[in-house]
Parts: C-alpha cells; structure tokens; sequence
C-alpha cells in the first residue's frame, strides 16, 4: 500500500523546442504540468484558443464521421471483447509517416458527413411526399388541376365539406342560402363530387363570376375549405410525387452505398481522430506555458522513478536544462497510487471516494483484505462465484491489450468471484440447493446434496450474525490501528493515547465485558464465556478509556468546563461503534437473500416433476431465474461492500482529499504513440 514518491521538475529551454519539448512530454506522459507555479511579471503567455478550438472541431468531426461509418458499415473486428481493449500502440516512426498523410482521412471524413446530411435530408422529405400523396388521394377524379379559379365568365371553388355529404344536401344547404340574399334571379351552382368518405366530402362547385362573391359566403356558412394543394392535375401530380419518394429513396440507397465505400479509411479517421485530439491538449498547455522572447519554462511533478530516465531523455535530445527536487512539505503535491496485482483493483474503489491527503497512506492493501471477503459472503454461491470467474477471467487472459481501468474493474469482480466461490462451498451454496432439487426431483435420489463444509447460514442464521459481526469488528478496530500506525510515524504520541488507545481500551474492553455475561453468550448462541477475572480486567479497561476520552475528548478547548463537556460528548460517539457494528448485520441479510431467491426459483421450476414439459419448464425457470438473482444481489454485494468501507471503515482514519495525479500525456481513443524507434537510437 503506497503512494508514488514524486518530485518537483523544472524546465527550461528555447522558445523555438517549446512543441519538440511538449510533445516529449505528452508522449512520455508522467509529467503534470503545473504553470500556476511559476510567477513573473516578465514572461508571457500565448493565445491559441483558436488554434485549439479548430482542432476539437477536426477531432469531433473525425468522430461523428466514424459513428456514422459504424451506423452504415459496422466493423466486422469489433465484437464485445473488443470494446474492452485499450488504444493500439504504434511507433513514432509509424505516427510521423502517418501525420503527413492525416489530410486525406479528414477530407474522407468530411464526405461521410456531407453523404449523412444529404441522407438525413432526403429522409425528412419522403414523410412530407407521402403526406401530399395522401392528400391527392381524394382527388384522384378530378381532371383539372386544384388551384384552377375558373374561365373568362365561370368561377370554380374546388374544397371539402366535413364529413359525408350528398349532393342533393348540398344543393338544398346553399340554395335556402343564396334564396335569403338573392330574391329576383336565382343563383345558378353546379356542384360536383370528386369523393366522398366519413371524414370529408371533396366537392367542385362552379358558378358565373357574377355570383361568385355571393357563391363564396355560402360556401363559408357551411365550413367549406378550399384545396390547400396546388399543381397539376392530381393523378400527374400523384405520379409526379411517387417518382420524388423513389428518387429520394434512391438517393439515400446511394449515399449509403458511398459510406460503405469509406470502411476501409476507417483506421485512418480513427487516427486522425487522436491525432487532432492531441494537438488540442498540446495547445492548451501551450496556451498556459511562460515564455519569454527567447525561452520557455515548464514547472510540475512527475514519479520519482521516472524522474532521472526523463531528465536524460530530454537533455540528450533538446536544449533544455531539466532540475529535479524534492516537493516541500506544504505542497499539495498530486497522488498516484501503486499496489500489487492483488490489491490494484481498490484503487478505484479509493479514487471514487477520494484520493488519501497529505500525511494519510494508501488503505488500498488493507481494503483488499476485507473487500473481498465481504463481497463473497455476501453473494455466497459457488455457482454463482464460478460463473464470475469464468467471465472475467477468459476476458482478462483473451484481451490483451485491456483498458486500464476495465482491467482493474474486471480483476476485482475475478478476485471477488474467488471468494463467493469459496464461501458458497463453506455454506453448502451451489445455485441455491439445484444439486439437492435435481437428484430429488429428476433422478428421486434425495440423498444426494452438496453438503455445507462449513454450516448452512439459512439453517443457523445466528451462527452467522455472530461470525458477521466479528469480521465487523476487526475491520473496525483495524481502520483505529492504521489511525495509531499514523500517529506513531507522525510522533503524535499525545495523539495515539487520547483518540487511539482510549477507544480501544473504552469499545475493546466493553465488548470483552459483555462477553462475560451469561446472557450475552446465550443470545448469540456462543460456546464460551469469559470468566470473572476476564470480566474485571475488562471493566478496568473500558472504565480507564471511558475516563480518558472524557477528559481528553475536548482539549483543544481551554476552558474545563467545555473541555469536559466536549469529552463527555465525545465519549457518547461510543454509540456510533454500536450502529458501525450492526451494519455489518448486512453481510448476513444478503448472503441469506441470494440462497433464498435461488431456492425459490430451483422449487418453483421443479414443482412439474421429471416429464418432459417438467424438465423443459425447469430448465426456463432455472436460467431467468438466476439470471436474476446474479444480477441483482451481485449489484447489491457489490454497492453494500463500498459501503461497509466508505462510511465504518474510512470513517475511523481516513479523510482523503487528495488531488489526482493529471500528467499530461495522449489522452487518446485509439491509439498510443511509444517511442520504440527513440530507444533504439541511444
């Protein structure tokens, strides 16, 4: 368990490396870049917002020109392990040959986007074709076009009325109309039905151009609604737009086609992608960098170890001097984090609740201790641990090249599949009992089972209680020992007697003591008790730390009074300790949950027997439902175990609040520029 040693760097050199030097740099990627460090009224920055606004333009470009290739023309190499891989490592002689050329792929990619936008525009134009074609329907009678007005002496209103209509109803409704306005001459109409339906009726209604006026608020008092479509004769114009939606339909059949033909660029747009990504994140630090007329200066951390092998590099290669020293004590000097194979996958579980701050160690080995532990018990099935394994494993040993943190999350779950299946054993857990319920109900063989090496939880379920509390306690009294390692190295003697020694001797001492009465041992069912010169020395303990955090609890106070009521209070955080230790209940709340759900399912899919639609409907239940039961209680195991270390491990040593270890480097997605070609030069 440790944090990386790091040392402070510093960097000058001339003004005309500066993009030699950071690209260096960003390939090497161990330095974080620190230019707030440096103050000086004389040196400068430069404004390459716009250099770097253009190349996060060209790298998203690249990127939705793949997402477009992957929609039209997915890779064929791109299964599910391959989406665990990591960027492709190529040479630096492969990455300059290649940047001469990053044009052409970009140019591609532009094509794509262009081809996806004239797909997408010929796509929103075929439901409006349709649209109108729907809308000439009903008018497919009529043999002149819909926005015909009349001739030299007629006017013609083509409309619909709501609803259906006859002709004869038409002739009536408009004729009483015209009659109230008109008495000496009677209005001459024609009306024509083009079509009718429930919804409408689609009428050709003409007139002489005398009378349109009056014809018109006639046709108004009845909803009439003029044709909203103009153009040709409707069947031409029917024609006319079917032929648009094939055209379109062709188009898009045809961009398509293009895209595809781009599948074989598509490891160059990937390229280009980095390339442009990269170029953005050397320009922002650029933008950040002090200069002056001449030179430029580069101030930051990297890994002790990669401190002195850097260094060489850089003044081989460039003009630059190139200091290393140790950070001063009040620096917030950035974390990184190393451990073991076994303990590397907590590291993430520490980042995500927060990196250790200054003078606190790295708790990732000691979580690991626990982490997995609890995670098996509480999942606690072979079945299920095996399947874990498998998974996990043939994904670890087939991909290579893993990304870094799938790798650390993949090797936690393989660690914790090792645990569950271990415990599952101890409990007599595999698949619930379908080894019990499979001999019973198929092969009438009830004395065949899996045996618990162990006990079963689900028959002696205090049995486990007792056992989970006890790992309970020794994960908390070990978080109150790191604390005292902590004050012991800092020589904060005052420290580790009054918070580490006191507790221990109070919460130590007072569980000793219960565990010298009668009825304590009985209600936990316990074999032993402690006898009374145990029972003595244990209330002198717990009564000496009692006494002390009273008197000690509040000393940063000057005042007696509030000293002692700080203390007094203090010692009421024994409370806490009683509520730490009945979390731990959980570890047998959900192992009990995962073997019960999955008896449950093996006797639901059992209760047919052993005929042929038994065993079929057995084996349905059999895989939903633990499927099921996988799915949930390994979210469960795996939520409830960072709880049990962020709120009652962390909670009696550890702070956190260290910042990120950042370096600058090829924050890239497909690809890693090594310096292979660079090490063999020396």
């Amino acid at each position: 368990m440790s944090k990386v040693p790091m040392k402070r760097i510093f960097i000058a050199g001339l003004k005309r490396e500066r993009k030699l030097v950071l690209e260096a740099l960003q390939r090497a990627g161990v330095v974080q870049i620190a230019t707030e460090n440096i103050k000086d009224d004389d040196l400068c920055t430069l404004n390459c917002i716009s250099d770097k606004v253009t190349f996060d333009r060209d790298s998203n470009l690249a990127e939705q020109a793949l997402e477009i290739l992957s929609k039209y023309a997915p890779d064929e190499s791109a299964g599910l392990l391959a989406s665990l891989e990591g960027a492709k490592e190529i040479d630096l002689g492969e990455y300059e040959e290649r940047i001469k050329n990053v044009e052409e792929p970009m140019k591609a990619a532009e094509t794509i986007l262009s081809l996806s936008k004239e797909i997408a525009e010929n796509k929103a134009a075929i439901p409006r074709l349709e649209n109108r074609l729907s809308a000439l329907t009903p008018w497919m009678n009529l043999d002149i076009p819909l926005n015909f007005t009349g001739t030299e002496k007629t006017q013609v209103f083509i409309g619909s009325l709501k609803n259906e209509v006859d002709p004869d109803e038409i002739y009536k409704v408009l004729g009483e109309d015209l009659e109230e306005v008109r008495d000496e001459n009677k209005v001459v109409i024609d009306v024509t039905v083009i079509s009718k339906s429930k919804e409408m009726t689609c009428i050709m209604v003409t007139c002489l151009k005398s009378d349109a006026y009056l014809v018109e608020n006639a046709l108004k008092k009845v909803d009439f609604a003029r044709a909203g479509l103009a153009g040709e004769i409707p069947a031409v114009e029917a024609e006319k737009t079917k032929a648009e939606i094939k055209a379109c339909e062709q188009t898009i059949e045809d961009c398509i086609a293009k895209i595809k033909a781009y599948a074989p660029n598509r490891n160059d747009i990937k390229f280009a992608a980095d390339y442009y990504q990269m170029r953005s994140a050397k320009y922002d630090v650029l933008s950040r960098l002090p200069q002056s007329e001449n030179a430029f200066f580069i101030d930051g951390y990297v890994p002790t170890k990669y401190a002195e092998e850097l260094k060489e590099k850089l003044t081989r290669r460039y003009k630059v001097e190139v200091e290393l020293t140790d950070p001063g004590e009040d620096e917030d000097v950035p974390v990184m984090l190393q451990n073991n194979p076994f303990s590397d996958p907590m590291e993430s579980v520490v980042e995500s609740y927060s990196l250790p701050g200054k003078g606190e160690i790295d708790p990732s080995f000691i979580i690991s201790l626990f982490y997995y532990i609890f995670f098996g018990l509480m999942l606690s099935d072979a079945g299920y641990g095996l399947l874990i394994v498998l998974g996990t494993g043939f994904a670890l040993l087939k991909v290579k090249n893993m990304k870094p943190g799938m790798k650390k999350f993949l090797k936690l779950f393989f660690f914790s599949g090792i645990s569950t299946t271990f415990w599952g054993f101890m409990f007599g857990s595999f698949f619930g009992d379908a080894v019990n319920v499979i001999a019973t109900a198929f092969f009438n063989r009830p004395d065949i089972a899996l045996r618990p090496i162990w006990f079963e939880p689900v028959s002696e379920p205090m049995r486990m209680l007792v056992f989970a509390f006890a790992l309970g306690i020794v994960h908390l009294f070990t978080g109150l020992f790191i604390k005292g390692y902590m004050c012991l190295r800092d020589k904060d003697i005052k420290g580790f007697i009054y918070d580490v020694l006191f507790w221990a001797m109070f919460v130590g001492g007072g569980i000793v003591f219960l565990l010298t009465m009668e009825m304590i041992t009985d209600m936990l069912g316990l074999s032993f008790r402690f006898g009374p010169t145990v029972a003595k020395a244990a209330a002198i303990a717990a009564g000496v730390g009692a006494v002390g955090i009273v008197l000690t609890g509040g000393r940063e106070s000057k005042n007696i009074v509030k000293r002692l009521l700080k203390g007094a209070y203090s010692a009421y955080g024994v409370t806490s300790w009683l509520s730490d230790v009945l979390s731990y209940s959980r570890l047998l709340a959900l192992g009990l949950a995962t073997g019960v759900i999955a008896q449950v399912f093996n006797k639901m899919g059992s209760m047919l027997g052993a005929t042929w639609y038994g065993i079929l409907i057995f084996i349905v239940v059999f895989l939903i439902g633990h499927v099921l039961n996988l799915g949930i209680n390994i979210l469960g195991a795996y939520v409830h175990t960072n709880r049990l270390q962020f709120v009652e491990f962390f909670g009696k040593f550890y702070e956190g609040g260290g910042k990120e270890y950042q370096p600058f480097t090829e924050k890239t997605k497909y690809y890693n520029v090594t310096e292979a070609k660079i090490k063999e030069e020396k």
